[in-house]
């Protein structure tokens, strides 16, 4: 452990410093490396926004190095896993869809699984620990796009994760809070407290406190030279089945050997000529598209910031009643339908007493939790290829376990968690990346963090910045809401927060409001956008993600 003195600390904050290991062989011919954390950045060569200034730079040098965007999208994707451990990691999901630079859409699932030999009915219900392991997807879903529409080596491409996990970095205060928060649980795991818990094996790391990861690093570097055989049949995928199952866990061998990546099936929408791309089941794309067409037949750049926050709110609360009915690709092309919008929309009204819908709660563990979770990347480069991911453990640091020897932690699946899992069955979850292009050329990659929130997150920043005409930033920076089963919950902290007219005029039309004062309640977005020749990153405000565009010199 490495100690950095207080007057430091804020410049660490400021500028972000890659630290070296104590037992890296060139540690005194190097130095700190300055990273921007800039939440907006522009450039004519592509874009990355990320949830983290070293995962931002990870996909950045790619794309200077001659990669494309999913050659980036990887990169940002490994070093995520090893930077911000509470959100994602090679034991958790992913699921990304992609527009080439000749214009076909693709979509990936590489969501986590339960084992074929899983039982719901004898299985134990657990919100954590080894009961809640299913198959990992990470892995497969990053070496498919690297397979597919790459062009780089996938080694090449975790190389800045395995110099992130081998040479340290400083946590931000975010990822040491939130490692704060599950701390008891971190202690129940040898693996967990071996890695994530410090100071006589009683607190987790902080921001002064230097976290490398050796063991992370090995795994990395196997799968690396070996390929993702090595994860799912090899040497990694029998350390993980023995530790699972030596402490009751599902996970087999054969459930590891069988899983793949699929392509996962692409939705098409449109809102106010904007062609909105997302993805079927397991991901909530549908929802996401089904919203927009709702909100597509009302004057929303008409309204006063009240009348539009009470608009927003009924239209999520209308389309997150339908999640129970993403069950078939019929079900689905009704969801997104244009006539089925209209008849949701005749429902909202505005300047009159407004009822809940019927029908809107969250059932499951997963709807319910408070929304530290779960990254998202978008990214583009100089040829109009563009990529959306998303990937997560489910809860803050997922299962809260970490095999020895291996260094990543498990996400959440089984258990109930996410609801009853059949054998063999996908998680499916609120994540939604999303692509819009405009007249067949990408306009904009799209997608958040925030559990439940995820899509009503991504909603609200389309429409300020379709509707209202904002800045990718001012769209980002803008409050949000998001239904409750009696009313809405409104974003109030710091700068981020509706005036006193705003609550006078919710009440006076009958909502019950929540004021909710603390920060990454209400989603974490990170976008793309093309305005010219010209690409905009932005990163939330809300968070401690940034933006940055490669720097290419041209004779």
């Amino acid at each position: 452990m490495k100690k950095i003195s207080n007057q430091y600390f804020s410049v660490l904050i400021a500028l972000i410093l890659i630290g070296q290991s104590a037992c890296s062989t060139d540690q005194d011919s190097q130095e700190p490396i300055a990273i921007s954390n800039k939440k907006e950045a522009r450039s004519l060569y592509g874009m990355v926004a990320s949830s983290h200034p070293l995962a931002t730079e990870a996909g950045k040098s790619i794309l200077e190095n001659g990669g494309n965007a999913v050659d980036a999208a990887v990169a940002t994707a490994f070093a995520l896993a090893v930077v911000e451990p509470g959100m994602s990691g090679l034991g958790g999901r992913l699921q990304a869809i992609v527009r080439t630079s000749d214009g076909e859409l693709h979509g990936i699932d590489a969501t986590t699984q339960a084992p074929g030999t899983y039982d719901k009915e004898t299985a134990p219900q657990a919100k954590y620990g080894y009961a809640v392991i299913g198959v990992p997807g990470m892995v497969a879903g990053a070496a498919k796009l690297n397979r597919l529409y790459g062009k780089l080596p996938l080694s090449e491409l975790i190389a800045p994760a395995i110099k992130l996990a081998e040479n340290g970095f400083y946590q931000l205060p975010d990822q040491a809070n939130m490692q704060k928060l599950v701390r008891s649980q971190l202690l129940e795991f040898e693996g967990s407290k071996t890695y994530y818990i410090i100071k006589d094996d009683t607190l987790t790391y902080g921001p002064e406190d230097l976290l490398i990861q050796n063991d992370l690093a090995n795994t990395l570097r196997l799968i690396a030279d070996q390929g993702p055989d090595v994860f799912y049949t090899g040497e990694i995928a029998k350390k993980m089945v023995a530790d699972v199952q030596a402490h009751g866990g599902a996970l087999t061998l054969e459930s590891l050997k069988e899983y793949e990546a699929r392509d996962a099936e692409v939705l098409s929408g449109n809102y106010r000529g904007k062609d909105v791309h997302g993805l079927w089941i397991p991901s909530f794309g549908a929802i996401t598209i089904e919203i927009l067409h709702i909100l597509e037949n009302l004057p929303m750049n008409e309204y006063s910031t009240a009348e539009w926050a009470s608009a927003v709110n009924q239209a999520i609360n209308l389309g997150y009643a339908d999640r129970y009915r993403q069950t078939s690709t019929e079900a689905g092309e009704e969801l997104i339908s244009k006539e089925y919008a209209k008849q949701l929309a005749e429902k909202i009204t505005i300047d009159q007493t407004v009822t809940a819908v019927t029908g809107y709660h969250d059932e499951f563990l997963a709807w319910q939790a408070n929304p530290g979770h779960t990254t998202h990347l978008s990214v583009t480069d100089k040829d109009g290829m563009i990529v959306s991911l998303t990937q997560s453990l489910g809860p803050i640091m997922g299962s809260r376990v970490v095999t020895p020897g291996l260094g990543f932690l498990y996400a959440a699946t089984l258990g109930g968690y996410l609801g009853p899992m059949e054998p063999g069955q996908r998680a499916a979850s609120h994540i939604s990346p999303m692509i819009l292009t405009e007249n067949g050329t990408p306009y904009m990659a799209v997608g958040a963090a925030g559990g439940a929130k995820i899509n009503s997150a991504i909603i609200q920043v389309i429409c300020r910045i379709i509707d209202q005409k904002k800045t990718p930033i001012e769209a980002l920076s803008a409050a949000r809401v998001h239904p409750t089963a009696e009313g809405i919950s409104l974003e109030m902290h710091d700068s981020i927060a509706w005036n006193e007219e705003d609550l006078v005029y919710l009440k006076e039309n009958g909502f019950l409001i929540e004021e909710v004062k603390e920060t990454f309640r209400f989603g974490r977005v990170h976008m793309v956008l093309k305005q010219g020749d010209l690409w905009i990153g932005a990163a939330d405000p809300d968070g401690e993600g940034s933006a940055a565009g490669p720097i290419i010199e041209t004779k």
